[in-house]
């Protein structure tokens, strides 16, 4: 039962070109009505809001929120409530400015838990720009959570 296969080809002395595409018919077809933005141009831009930079602002509690989504991997409490955000600013130029610490210097995640914090506050709508300052000073210590936090550990 072997059988082979076998391909026949054929020799052939030229290919003809394929068709040109038309490009002054297809540019006819796809060119937008010049008139198209022209209302969506005229119109000026709404006088921006308040950036809400300041605490209790719009931009600073999603920021605090954004803040609130990211947990440490081994206390199931969020690091703002943990007391590991020391300070959070809005520029002028809604940038964000966050100083946070860690639980420990040895902590597994000191290398990705800041990078991490950078990303999630960068990614809040309106915040231009995040910048995170990892600092030592003040040694972080369980009086810095909040009392969720404490309730959760069963610390209360």
């Amino acid at each position: 039962m072997n059988q082979e296969r076998r391909i026949e080809t054929e020799e052939v002395g030229a290919v003809p070109p394929p068709p040109r595409a038309r490009v002054e018919e297809a540019r006819e077809m796809l060119e937008r009505k010049k008139d198209y933005l022209e209302g969506f141009l005229a119109q000026k831009p709404a006088p921006a809001e308040p950036a809400g930079a300041e605490p209790g602002g719009d931009l600073y509690e999603a920021v605090i929120d954004a803040l609130k989504e990211i947990y440490d991997p081994e206390i199931p409490v969020n690091i703002y409530d943990l007391g590991l955000i020391y300070h959070v600013e809005i520029t002028p130029e809604n940038h964000a400015k966050v100083k946070m610490t860690l639980t420990t210097p040895h902590c597994p995640v000191a290398e990705s838990m800041p990078g991490e914090v950078e990303l999630r506050v960068g990614a809040v709508p309106g915040v231009g720009d995040a910048e995170v300052e990892l600092v030592w000073d003040p040694p972080w210590d369980p009086q810095k959570m909040t009392d969720e936090a404490r309730l959760e550990l069963g610390m209360l």
